[in-house]
């Protein structure tokens, strides 16, 4: 997968759909994104970070072990991988992808694609090749999900509301305050106090006031 180094973005994808290990080292130590990122491919890091195989989504559309039921509907891997593998994560752009696909925007939809993110986040963080960036992408993907299911339970508006919601700007400064509570309240529920990407994220919004 070093071909990132050269910045083709396309060429990347296609090695890592062909099956390209992301945390295999070169002779210096260091993996595909360290390399791309040394050399100021940031476009082919932002690729190779976001990559997620669909076989590891299609895991939990198959009962396992005494499950009678898969934890994933067939139907719901497609829209989920989706959103897994977007490289946008403002929130606004997360929720408009659920509610684009009416699959996706239901409660009992969204409660066991969060449910199967969260298994999918433990993996991350239990793995022997621990992955801290994926991890606390999933996590924050599953509070938005979280956050859909109450809007969609509770009020008239259901999705729109949320979009008006984050999008909303402060009186005196047009600033998104809910938004920003939305993604510090993320970062806080992350289950996995010791990540070192969680310490990072802590030490530098904690002097930042809203």
């Amino acid at each position: 997968i070093f071909p990132s180094n050269s910045g083709n973005k396309e060429i990347t994808w296609m090695m890592l759909e062909a099956g390209a290990e992301t945390d295999v080292v070169n002779s210096v130590g260091r993996t595909a994104a360290q390399m791309a990122a040394f050399v100021g491919q940031h476009d082919c890091v932002t690729v190779i970070n976001n990559f997620f195989p669909r076989e590891r989504l299609d895991y939990y559309t198959k009962p396992q072990g005494l499950d009678k039921e898969p934890k994933l509907p067939v139907k719901l891997a497609g829209p989920l991988h989706k959103i897994i593998t977007t490289t946008n994560m403002h929130p606004v752009k997360i929720v408009l992808l659920v509610k684009e696909n009416p699959l996706l925007a239901e409660v009992e939809a969204l409660q066991k694609c969060y449910r199967v993110l969260d298994l999918i986040c433990e993996k991350c963080m239990k793995q022997k090749d621990m992955n801290e960036v994926l991890a606390m992408k999933i996590h924050y993907i599953s509070c938005i999900f979280q956050k859909c299911i109450t809007f969609l339970k509770e009020r008239e508006d259901k999705l729109d509301g949320f979009i008006r919601s984050l999008l909303k700007g402060r009186e005196k400064d047009g600033f998104p305050v809910y938004q920003e509570k939305l993604i510090r309240e993320s970062i806080r529920k992350f289950p996995y106090c010791e990540a070192t990407l969680l310490q990072q994220l802590v030490r530098s919004i904690a002097p930042v006031e809203i």
